[in-house]
C-alpha cells in the first residue's frame, strides 16, 4: 500500500501544463518553419504594395500546430528495474512517443537509456564530452554547470509564445522555481512545478479514542501532550491492556510518515532547512536553540513510553503496523496519510476514525509548519539545437492528455493496470496547474452543489469516489479525508494557504562547494544525535552537535549558503 501511495503521489504531482490540438478549416495547423522564414516572400512572386514597417504585425507563431514533415529530437532517459511495459513497447516505442509523432510531428530519438543513479552518472560524461542531445533533463549542479559555459537555449521567449495559459501559469506561480531556473532575468529550463503544500505536516488524531476518553481537540501543544499521555495511559483500545501509543514515529524521524518535523515546528524549531534569522540571515533550522527545545520534550514522551520503545530501528513502514493494527492515536505527516497507512487501519477498524489538524504551538505564537520544495530537476534545450520550441509543445500536449479539459487518462496515465505516464518525455514532478489544493477546492464545490460538470478527469476521478464512501463504502475513506470537506487539503487551504503558518526552506540554490562535499556526514551526524537525545542521552549532547557541525563543515557552508542567498 505505501508503494501505491508513493505511485499516487507522483502522479497527482506531475501532471503539467496544457494546449489543445487545434484544427484549421482545412485539418490541423501545419508548422513548417521558423515564424521569421515563413515570413520571408518566397523567390519569383510578386510582393504586394509596400506596408510601412512599423505597419507591419509580426506574425505569431501556432503554438497547436503540427510539423509537416515531421522533425526529430534527441533526448536521453532513465527508468527503473521497476517500470513496465505493455508487450512489444519500450521507452523507444510506447503511445506517447506514438502520439508525439501522430499528433505533433515530433519524432522522438532516445540516444541512451540507463537505469537508477546511472542517469546522473551518464549525463555527466556527456556533458564532459560536449555530446549532449537535444532535450534532457539535469539537476542543480548540471544545470548551473551549463548555464556557466553557455551551452543551453534560452527559453523564455519560447515560452512566450508557445506556452499554452496553463504552462504560463505553472511557471509564473512557481515564484522561487521560476527564480531556481532562471539565469540573470532569462528562463533557461522547465522547472518543477512548485508545490510547498504537498509536503507539510499536519497532526492525525484518533478522534474516536478522543471521545471515548472525553478529551478536547488539540488546539495547544499542552493539549497534544495530555491527549498523547491519556493515549498511552488510559486503554483507549478498551482491550485492558498497556499496549497502546501516543505518537507514531521512525528511526528516519522525517519523511512524509511518521515525521517529527510537525512536533518540532510545534516549538518554532525546523529540522533540515534553512529559515532567516532576526537579522535577516540564513541559519540551519536544525542547529538553532529551538531545536534543542523540542528534542528535550521529544525524550520526555519515550521515557513516558508514549513512543514505541523500538522506534529507533524501525522504518515508516514498520512503524505503520502499529497504527494500521490500533496501537497508535496520533502521528505527523503530509497531507497523503489517510491513504496510507491511515486507511488501512480504518478498513479493518469499522469504529476507527481520524481527523487532520495544524500543528499545535507551545505559546501563543501560531505554529509555522516547515515545507520544501524540489528544485533540484530542470528540462533544458541544448544551446543549438534545432527546432527548440518543441520542447514547450511537448510539455503542453502532456498536460492536456493527462489533466486537461479533454484528458484521456485510460489512454495516457494508466493502461491495462501499467503506469504508461512515466513514459512521457517530462513525467515527474512538474504538478498540476494550480495544484492539488485548487482540485480540493473544486471538488468540495461540486459536492455542495451537487454538479460535477466542471471538473477535470482527475477531479472527478476523486468525487466519485467521495460518493461511493458517502455512500457506505469505507475502502474511499483516505481520499474523502483528503479531498473532501474537513480532510487534509481543508486543513492545508485554511491555515497554510490562507494564514500563512508556512515556513519554507529558504535555500533553494544549486549545492555549494562545501554541501557538496559535506552534507552527507552532517546529515548522518544530524539524524545520530537527534535520535540518541530522544532515545535518553543527556541533552548536553545537543551543545556537542552544534560545535562539531559547525566544525565539520556547516560554518562554512552557512558562509556560503548566505553568499548565494544575497545574490539569488
Amino acid at each position: 500500500m505505501k508503494k501505491n501511495v508513493k505511485k499516487w503521489l507522483n502522479l497527482s504531482f506531475i501532471l503539467l501544463l496544457t494546449a489543445a490540438i487545434a484544427a484549421c478549416s482545412n485539418g490541423k495547423a501545419v508548422e513548417t518553419a521558423s515564424p521569421e522564414a515563413a515570413a520571408t516572400a518566397a523567390p519569383g512572386t510578386t510582393a504586394p504594395e509596400a506596408t510601412p514597417v512599423a505597419a507591419v504585425e509580426t506574425a505569431k507563431p501556432d503554438p497547436n500546430a503540427k510539423y509537416e514533415p515531421a522533425i526529430e529530437i534527441t533526448t536521453v532517459r532513465n527508468q527503473e528495474p521497476s517500470d513496465k511495459f505493455k508487450e512489444g513497447e519500450s521507452l523507444d516505442n510506447n503511445v506517447w512517443t506514438k502520439a508525439y509523432e501522430s499528433e505533433l510531428g515530433i519524432k522522438v530519438k532516445n540516444l541512451w537509456v540507463v537505469t537508477g543513479a546511472q542517469y546522473e552518472q551518464k549525463l555527466n560524461l556527456s556533458i564532459a564530452a560536449n555530446d549532449l542531445p537535444d532535450f534532457f533533463r539535469v539537476n542543480a549542479k548540471q544545470f548551473r554547470q551549463l548555464v556557466a559555459e553557455d551551452k543551453l537555449e534560452d527559453l523564455t521567449g519560447l515560452v512566450n509564445d508557445y506556452g499554452s495559459a496553463q504552462t504560463k501559469e505553472m511557471i509564473d506561480r512557481g515564484v522561487n522555481a521560476k527564480l531556481a531556473a532562471s539565469e540573470k532575468g532569462k528562463l533557461m529550463a522547465i522547472p518543477h512545478a512548485e508545490d510547498y503544500y504537498g509536503g507539510a505536516n499536519l497532526l492525525y488524531v484518533r478522534t474516536d479514542w478522543l471521545k471515548k476518553l472525553n478529551l478536547p481537540e488539540p488546539k495547544t501543544m499542552d493539549d497534544f501532550l495530555k491527549i498523547a499521555n491519556a493515549f498511552t495511559t488510559q486503554d483507549p483500545d478498551g482491550n485492558k491492556k498497556n499496549d497502546t501509543y501516543g505518537l507514531a514515529a521512525s528511526k528516519d524521524i522525517l519523511g512524509g510518515y511518521p515525521d517529527l518535523s510537525g512536533f518540532m515546528n510545534g516549538y518554532h524549531a525546523y529540522m533540515k532547512i534553512w529559515v532567516k534569522d532576526a537579522a535577516g540571515k540564513l541559519v540551519y533550522g536544525s542547529v538553532q536553540p529551538e531545536m534543542k527545545t523540542a528534542l528535550a520534550k521529544l525524550q520526555e514522551l519515550y521515557k513516558a513510553g508514549v513512543i514505541d520503545k523500538e522506534f529507533g530501528i524501525k522504518d515508516g513502514g514498520k512503524a505503520a503496523e502499529l497504527q494500521v493494527a490500533g496501537k497508535v492515536g496520533m502521528s505527523f505527516g503530509a497531507m497523503w496519510n489517510p491513504l496510507w497507512p491511515l486507511q488501512d487501519g480504518v478498513t479493518k477498524d469499522l469504529t476507527a476514525e481520524w481527523t487532520a489538524y495544524p500543528i499545535p504551538s507551545a505559546d501563543g505564537t501560531p505554529a509555522n509548519v516547515q515545507t520544501d520544495a524540489n528544485f533540484d530537476e530542470f528540462w533544458v534545450v541544448k544551446k543549438g539545437a534545432k527546432n527548440p520550441e518543441a520542447i514547450v509543445k511537448m510539455f503542453n500536449f502532456y498536460n492536456e492528455k493527462i489533466d486537461g479539459d479533454k484528458a484521456q487518462p485510460d489512454i495516457y496515465q494508466t493502461s491495462g493496470g501499467i503506469e504508461v505516464f512515466k513514459y512521457a518525455l517530462m513525467s515527474g514532478g512538474y504538478g498540476t496547474t494550480k495544484g492539488l489544493l485548487a482540485i480540493h477546492k473544486s471538488v468540495v464545490d461540486a459536492l455542495q452543489s451537487k454538479d460535477a460538470s466542471k471538473l477535470n478527469p482527475e477531479g472527478k476521478g476523486y468525487y466519485d469516489k467521495i460518493l461511493l464512501f458517502q455512500g457506505g463504502d469505507r475502502t474511499n475513506w483516505g481520499t474523502n479525508k483528503v479531498f473532501g470537506d474537513g480532510g487534509s487539503w481543508a486543513v492545508i487551504g485554511q491555515y497554510y494557504d490562507q494564514n500563512k503558518q508556512l515556513t519554507k526552506n529558504e535555500f533553494f540554490g544549486p549545492l555549494t562547494t562545501t554541501m557538496t562535499e559535506k552534507n552527507a556526514i552532517l546529515e548522518k551526524l544530524t539524524l545520530e544525535t537527534f535520535a540518541k537525545i530522544i532515545l535518553g542521552a543527556p541533552i548536553t549532547e545537543f551543545d556537542k552537535y552544534v560545535e562539531s557541525w559547525n566544525k565539520l563543515g556547516g560554518e562554512q557552508i552557512t558562509k556560503e549558503a548566505n553568499e548565494w542567498y544575497a545574490n539569488k
